[in-house]
């Protein structure tokens, strides 16, 4: 079949001399097109607590109300930002809480407390735990599996560094009611009290009550048992110590529950080991603030907070014996000897 016009057919059947500038197609190059790091500014944002996290997801209560709860996504823009239980946050999108909806977190507050971790003393990474905790209260069982002291040290280093403060909770009375475990922490500024099964938790409560307490501990030691107590539609999952003295893990994901009269109590799931890779001595002496003051105000420069006394150093003329002796003990556990300061 023959041809019409002068020049070749191109793929749309149309001679070459009918090509205009639409038939040109150009790849943009890298340069052409306009990027800009504005971000959106989402005024209609609304303020909400990150009470779970489950596979990139976030549950949120808005306002802090837990009848308000909504799940939500991280926004683009955040990026890689880590957000944890307790976070506090803004959320746009879908606000309504029903099945299957989804907002969005674009922003996250700076926290104001938090309580960090690492695998071991020798792991450069960081976990984060929680956020803006106001309290960390120490699960320790007095029997099955036995308490261990070093956990509760570490686990105060960790709390003053953070900004908590730390709290003893003994559990499982009625196994071990001649303990003397809570002897070893009578000279520090602690906060002891009972929760087993068979403790009433008047004084816990009066603790927990108007306030965001983190419990940590390790597997078995009673903290899914003591929360079901205290947050009676809880049902968090219980399991019992296996034959070796260590727990099963029950809790796989920390979650923040509302209290009755006031307060959320964030169960997290048990640990294995509590690292302070991450902590230095300063850190521990910052929240002591008394006693830093009184080693920067020495007149000779002193730096040493035991023994043997210097009879000039400020520290001596303190009257809270109890706070610089807590100072002392963990500082040896900060810096991971006892034979240092």
């Amino acid at each position: 079949m023959g041809r019409t016009g002068g020049g070749p057919l191109s793929r749309r059947g149309r001679s070459s001399a009918s090509y205009d500038e639409s038939d040109v197609r150009v790849r943009p190059g890298r340069s052409s097109r306009p990027r800009t790091k504005t971000r959106p500014e989402h005024r209609d944002a609304r303020p909400a607590m990150v009470v779970s996290v489950d596979r990139g997801r976030w549950g949120c209560v808005l306002d802090g109300d837990p009848a308000r709860p909504v799940v939500a996504m991280r926004a683009r823009e955040l990026g890689r930002t880590p957000i944890v239980v307790g976070d506090e946050v803004e959320v746009v999108g879908d606000l309504s809480g029903r099945p299957d909806t989804l907002a969005r977190i674009v922003r996250v507050a700076e926290r104001r407390t938090v309580l960090r971790r690492t695998a071991d003393d020798t792991d450069p990474f960081e976990r984060v735990v929680v956020g803006n905790a106001e309290q960390l209260f120490i699960v320790v069982a007095l029997a099955d599996p036995p308490p261990r002291t070093g956990f509760v040290e570490r686990a105060m280093v960790a709390a003053f560094a953070g900004g908590l403060t730390p709290v003893l909770c003994l559990t499982k009375h009625d196994l071990a009611a001649d303990s003397q475990f809570a002897g070893d922490f009578a000279d520090l500024d602690l906060s002891i009290v009972y929760a087993g099964v068979d403790d009433a938790l008047d004084t816990t409560l009066e603790l927990l009550t108007g306030r965001l307490t983190c419990f940590l501990g390790h597997s078995g030691v009673g903290k899914s048992t003591l929360v079901n107590r205290l947050v009676p539609d809880a049902a968090r999952a219980v399991g019992e110590v296996s034959g070796v003295g260590k727990g099963k893990h029950t809790s796989t994901q920390s979650v923040a529950l509302a209290l009755p009269d006031g307060g959320w109590v964030i169960d997290t799931p048990g640990v294995r080991s509590f690292g302070l890779a991450h902590i230095t001595p300063d850190d521990v002496l910052a929240a002591f603030t008394d006693l830093a003051a009184a080693i920067e105000d020495c007149p000779r420069g002193c730096t040493h907070l035991g023994p043997p006394a210097d009879p000039e150093c400020a520290l001596d003329e303190l009257p809270d014996k109890a706070r610089r002796v807590a100072a002392i003990r963990l500082l040896l556990v900060a810096l991971n000897s006892n034979e240092s300061w």
